[in-house]
């Protein structure tokens, strides 16, 4: 339930908010309607005076081509925005403009022709008075604008118009490219257009011939100096060459790590050798006079010559031991054995000799050996390294010839293919389309012009409206009131005109109109402002003179006395006194009397109301503030709370002088009455924080005097039909 309420009450704000913006649209619709007059008026003047413009197009192919390769005609990215924005920028160019005037002969007579007609139309002369208004605001002369356009060729000048008026688009998710042009003339437009194609084409082809001359003039400088330069490292090498005799270089380069390698092996095998032979040299020289002792030594024992020497002796000895046992030393068998025993111990002597001499030499030739290869090494040791600081110089010198011939190689082929692609051209352009002469004119587009112009005008005038309204910091209704003051609205009474009667006797006279069925309602809000008990005291006052603080005193207080309490009307105003006037009394005495003790008898009235008692003002004294802040005023209305039932006092503005300020503060209650659509909501504010800086009891705000139309919102509240209403 309870969301559904809130549902009910954010609908009813939503309902009123909208209201309200209709209201404001309403309440100026004068000037929203008066404004779309205007601008449709000024729109459809300019339109049908304007002089109709033919637009012509033409829409083309557009590809770039690639000139990297002579089998493809075109890039494969045709999607490339910087490509054709400069494509863009190329047909407008001056240099295409400048080609259409020369290709069709133009001269100042043809485009003169083209555009007088237009020439007095409301835009060019708005246009002519904005260039006047700059030319004097910045202080231009334009004497001086005429001779540097004299300057000018005329050429130059219908080169300008062209380019100024050319229109290039591209059509959406395509390559093709719309070319237009307007002009009063139709064929004019079309015959420039199908002209520019044109012109573009030929200022593309010469631009890339231009830069094609250009690219071969540097190539062809570039390729000569490279050409010598390859001639020069060519021959510094060769003289290089003889120089250090290295024909064979890289032959010799190559061979000696093999030969380095090889004689590294043979000399380790060569001290290994060497090392072998000097233990066994040692071990031979230290048994030196000891065959015996030398034949132990291995190297010797196990040579094949002394073996057989040692078997054979063996043998003999065998034999000699057998034959001793048959013959006696003497016996000649015996002594040949012997003989024969002693020989091979001889030839034995003699082998271990030679086995210990050839030791010594093996061993000498071992160490010489072992010396030549490492000398060898050495030696070619230094030739490697002398090899390698040539063949560095070497490198360089080829280096330094590879690069320059590798360079004017590719300089020579890079001419050979600029001469072949030099006649390409640089964009692939096909004309889809060419321009027609247009029999419809697409501007100005009258019908589209007057329904813009007319919702245009119409937006604006409501926007202006609201812009007014913003402006208007009036006090007009209610619930803005109370939203911008903090404080509730009693009332709210209508503007009553002079033949509907007198605003300050309405009650009186006219009971059953809506100003006092609105000044009724006022005295209800006033009756129920408190929670026991009504204010009897009420003092009404206003921001400024003429809000109609006055006339609301009265109708208060004759609607309470109308509804049978005894009430008395005091005008406190003593600066200036208006309620005596309206009952047709002189001020001969009054509540200034009262207060300066000079007449206090019979100062409270009989009017001619029932209930209703009247106290003047009195004479005009030179000091009311004076007066009132004495102890008079509250000893009278003291005296008076016990013969009427309320009192309705009229003091004087509170922005002019104190007086309501200070009356306020034996009061009960006071009303602040504003004048609707005068007093500003800055004149309240200011008003209510008077009051509150003296603590004084502000009941609410009436707004009074606002004028209702039968189109607002509060109009039907307050100028409806009431039929049989009472009076009191």
């Amino acid at each position: 339930m309870l969301e559904d309420k809130m549902f009910e009450n954010n609908m009813q704000e939503k309902e009123i908010h909208l209201r309200d913006y209709l209201r404001v649209v309403a309440k100026h619709r004068g000037l929203i309607i008066s404004f779309v007059i205007v601008i449709t008026a000024v729109v459809a003047l300019i339109t049908f005076s304007t002089t109709p413009q033919y637009l012509a197009s033409s829409k083309v192919l557009m590809e770039k081509a690639n000139n990297n390769t002579l089998t493809d005609g075109y890039s494969g990215n045709f999607r490339d925005p910087e490509f054709f924005e400069t494509q863009f920028q190329l047909i407008k160019s001056r240099q295409v403009a400048r080609r259409v005037v020369d290709i069709l002969g133009l001269d100042n007579s043809a485009l003169a022709a083209n555009n007088d007609s237009d020439s007095s139309s409301p835009v060019q002369m708005v246009k002519q008075w904005l260039t006047e208004a700059k030319n004097s605001l910045l202080g231009s002369d334009p004497v001086d604008d005429e001779a540097s356009a004299g300057s000018r060729s005329a050429a130059d000048i219908l080169a300008d118009e062209i380019r100024d008026n050319i229109r290039v688009s591209p059509v959406r998710d395509s390559r093709i490219v719309s070319i237009s042009y307007p002009s009063a003339n139709p064929e004019f437009a079309a015959l420039i257009v199908n002209t520019v194609v044109k012109a573009y084409t030929e200022t593309s082809l010469e631009m890339k011939m231009a830069a094609t001359r250009q690219t071969l003039e540097w190539m062809t400088k570039k390729t000569e100096s490279e050409r010598l330069k390859l001639e020069k490292s060519e021959k510094e090498l060769q003289t290089y060459m003889r120089t250090n005799n290295l024909v064979t270089l890289e032959n010799r380069i190559a061979v000696l790590p093999q030969k380095l390698s090889q004689i590294s092996s043979e000399l380790v095998i060569a001290q290994n050798k060497r090392q072998k032979l000097e233990g066994l040299f040692r071990k031979v020289k230290s048994v030196a006079g000891s065959p015996d002792a030398a034949e132990s030594v291995l190297g010797i024992s196990n040579g094949a010559t002394l073996q057989i020497l040692r078997d054979q002796i063996l043998k003999a000895e065998q034999h000699i031991r057998e034959l001793s046992a048959k013959y006696g030393a003497k016996h000649p068998t015996m002594i040949k054995a012997k003989g024969d025993l002693e020989i091979l111990q001889n030839k034995k002597q003699q082998e271990i000799s030679r086995l210990t001499g050839s030791v010594k030499d093996e061993f000498e030739l071992a160490v010489a050996e072992e010396n030549n290869l490492r000398q060898q090494l050495e030696q070619t040791k230094a030739e490697a390294h002398n090899l390698n600081e040539k063949f560095i110089q070497y490198e360089a010198f080829q280096r330094e010839m590879d690069t320059n011939r590798q360079l004017y190689d590719t300089l020579m082929m890079r001419m050979k293919e600029q001469n072949i692609t030099g006649e390409i051209q640089p964009v692939n352009l096909w004309v889809v389309e060419q321009a027609e002469v247009p029999v419809i004119p697409f501007k100005p587009n009258k019908k589209k012009s007057l329904v813009l112009a007319f919702i245009v005008s119409l937006f604006g005038g409501i926007g202006l409206a609201f812009f007014v309204e913003y402006l208007d910091q009036s006090i007009k209704y209610p619930e803005e009131t109370e939203q911008a003051l903090g404080f509730p609205v009693l009332g709210m009474v209508p503007l009553l005109k002079n033949k509907e009667g007198n605003i300050d006797t309405v009650m009186k006279d006219l009971p059953r109109s809506a100003a006092a069925e609105n000044y009724r309602s006022l005295r209800t809000s006033v009756m129920l402002s408190a929670s026991n008990q009504p204010p009897r005291r009420i003092l009404v006052t206003s921001p400024e003179a003429g809000a109609g603080k006055s006339t609301t005193a009265i109708n208060l207080a004759v609607a309470m006395a109308q509804s049978g309490k005894k009430v008395l009307l005091i005008d406190a105003d003593m600066r200036k006194p208006r309620l005596h006037k309206i009952f047709k009394i002189k001020p001969e005495k009054g509540l200034s009397s009262y207060l300066a003790g000079i007449n206090r008898n019979d100062v409270m009235l009989q009017s001619p109301i029932e209930n209703l008692f009247f106290m003047p003002a009195g004479p005009v004294p030179p000091n009311p503030s004076e007066l009132l802040v004495s102890d008079s005023l509250n000893q009278l209305l003291t005296q008076v709370d016990g013969k009427v039932d309320f009192i309705v006092c009229d003091s004087p503005p509170l922005q002019s002088v104190v007086d309501a300020r200070i009356l306020s503060q034996v009061f009960d209650g006071t009303i602040l009455v504003v004048k609707g659509k005068q007093t500003t909501f800055e004149q309240a504010r200011k008003s209510l924080r008077q009051l509150n800086d003296v603590n004084a009891q502000v009941l609410g705000v009436l707004i009074n005097g606002i004028e209702l139309k039968k189109n607002d919102y509060y109009y039907a509240n307050y100028y409806g039909t009431y039929g049989d209403e009472p009076t009191s």
